[in-house]
């Protein structure tokens, strides 16, 4: 009886394919498995970038790339109505943006806890949300304008109104340019769209706001020239320039102490504060933007005009008679209906609303609950009415566009109740290092 023998070379060849399928099994199991796995959440220090968002390649591994910058914003809220406003500002800011966005805000204890109590039903925003409160105290802020020694204001806004003059100082170094806008408004277009004009502008720009130069108002000084409502602020050259005056740079160089770029703007269009240089100025219209309107016009090679597409206000501007309705328009046609364009930066180019702002609507200290919105016959309420009743009834939970079981962020809330003004740290470290050398560490910073 024959016997069957396998030869060599075919064991051989068995083993090896047999070998092969169970490392191709492997691979596919490995590789499943790395692709479902997602990031660890990490708290990030304050001014670190927002956390990576893997992608997954076609091989089923990872690699981790770097989110984009985040939209930067600063704004201030001090009361529990302006938080109000200031929420649905900041939910139309997570409704639009494509980036992550850190959210800087000048406030008191009752702002922030309207802030967090809206912010808390955000668990799984689509993109990474950071927020600060800083919290100067009522007699920090009126110190750092009794260092400045010449500014007071008239306007409803009041102290907390004047820390827009400010906000280079109070914000940490490490936030080197930031949005900001009033409470009383909302976009209704992706906040990257106004945060990419950083990009556009001159190398010593550092102030981009909306400019009406057709509007003639003496009684303001020409304050409504501009509008304080909506600005591009490049902190780190507002703070290298030094914006505002201090009374402690004196005392740091007694002998050169250096000038703000205010004192000679204030100067040349509102004379010596108080009359005589020895008091305050009475005569400023508007609060800070009868401040910001003087730098502007003396400094003009730092500020370039806004667009009025980012400052749709229903204050003096009527909108531009622009609103909702008419979808088939062309931008031609849009062109010719619309006011307040002629003898602007805006000439010529049709208004298209990015963000409204609805200021000046009088006997209410929350706008979303003003009378006229329930007025039939209101303009404003025709043109922009549903888009507010829209934006003030979208829910917050619906924001929660994450993956539900394995979101990739959250929002951080952090809280800074020490601030400390630029001019106070400048005098500080003055004050070390003059230790330092008395202890003969010239060196030490």
């Amino acid at each position: 009886m024959p016997r069957f023998h396998t030869p060599k070379s075919e064991l051989v060849r068995k083993s090896v394919y047999f070998a092969l399928v169970v490392f191709l099994i492997c691979v596919l199991l490995l590789g499943r498995e790395t692709f479902s796995i997602g990031p660890s959440h990490v708290i990030p220090e304050h001014n670190s970038s927002p956390t990576p968002t893997p992608t997954p390649l076609s091989h089923g591994t990872q690699t981790p790339v770097p989110a984009p910058d985040p939209i930067v914003f600063s704004l201030i809220m001090w009361s529990k109505s302006s938080a109000t406003e200031g929420s649905l500002l900041i939910k139309s800011i997570v409704m639009y943006s494509s980036r992550p966005t850190d959210i800087h805000i000048i406030c008191d204890d009752a702002a922030e806890r309207v802030v967090r109590s809206r912010l808390s039903l955000l668990e799984r925003p689509l993109h990474q949300v950071r927020v600060w409160f800083h919290k100067p105290t009522w007699q920090g802020m009126l110190d750092r304008v009794e260092r400045e020694g010449s500014i007071q204001t008239d306007h409803s806004a009041g102290l907390p109104g004047l820390m827009k003059l400010f906000i280079h100082e109070i914000l940490p170094s490490n936030v080197t340019k930031s949005i900001f806008v009033d409470t009383d408004a909302f976009f209704i277009s992706d906040p990257a769209l106004l945060w990419n004009i950083f990009d556009t502008l001159r190398p010593q720009t550092s102030l981009v706001m909306a400019s009406h130069p057709d509007q003639d108002s003496p009684e303001w000084n020409n304050a409504s020239r501009i509008c304080s409502c909506v600005m591009l602020l490049d902190l780190a050259k507002l703070r290298k320039d030094r914006l505002m005056h201090s009374s402690v740079y004196a005392k740091i160089k007694p002998d050169n102490p250096g000038q703000a770029l205010s004192t000679p703007a204030f100067r040349a269009m509102y004379g010596l504060p108080g009359g005589d240089g020895k008091g305050r100025y009475t005569n400023v219209r508007l609060g800070d933007q009868g401040y910001w309107w003087a730098i502007v016009d003396y400094h003009k090679n730092i500020f370039e005009p806004l667009s009025f597409d980012f400052e749709v206000t229903s204050c003096l501007m009527d909108t531009y008679l622009t609103g909702l309705g008419a979808d088939t328009i062309t931008e031609k046609e849009e062109l010719k209906h619309q006011i307040h364009l002629d003898h602007t930066p805006q000439e010529g180019k049709a208004v298209l609303p990015k963000l409204l702002h609805f200021n000046c609507l009088h006997g209410t200290d929350i706008y979303m609950n003003w009378a006229g919105w329930n007025d039939p016959n209101d303009y404003l309420n025709v043109r922009w009415g549903d888009a507010m009743r829209y934006h003030n009834g979208y829910k917050w939970i619906w924001l929660n566009q994450g993956d539900r079981k394995k979101p990739l962020h959250q929002v951080e809330m952090y809280t800074n109740d020490k601030v400390v003004f630029a001019d106070e740290k400048a005098l500080k470290r003055h004050m070390q290092h003059i230790q330092a050398n008395k202890h003969g560490n010239p060196h030490h910073h």
